[in-house]
């Protein structure tokens, strides 16, 4: 496993971690005071896109030995 396939992989994870999150935020509103948690479930939503566009950009981009500078497999 390369160190960008285990990039994506993480991101990946933060990226649901951070939907799942917010929708959680979202559902439970109704029982807090305030908009405390309608304000965290949406910059939740908000990073969760970040992340997403992030992994979209990782997409085109192909690891080699001479680019890691680790000289692994090729």
């Amino acid at each position: 496993m390369t160190l960008l396939t285990a990039h994506r992989i993480l991101i990946a994870a933060a990226t649901l971690f951070f939907a799942f999150y917010g929708g959680w935020e979202i559902a439970h509103r109704a029982g807090a005071a305030g908009g405390g948690s309608t304000a965290r479930g949406i910059l939740a939503f908000l990073a969760a896109v970040a992340f997403g566009m992030y992994l979209l950009s990782l997409r085109g981009r192909r690891s080699s030995p001479d680019q890691d500078g680790e000289g692994g497999r090729p």
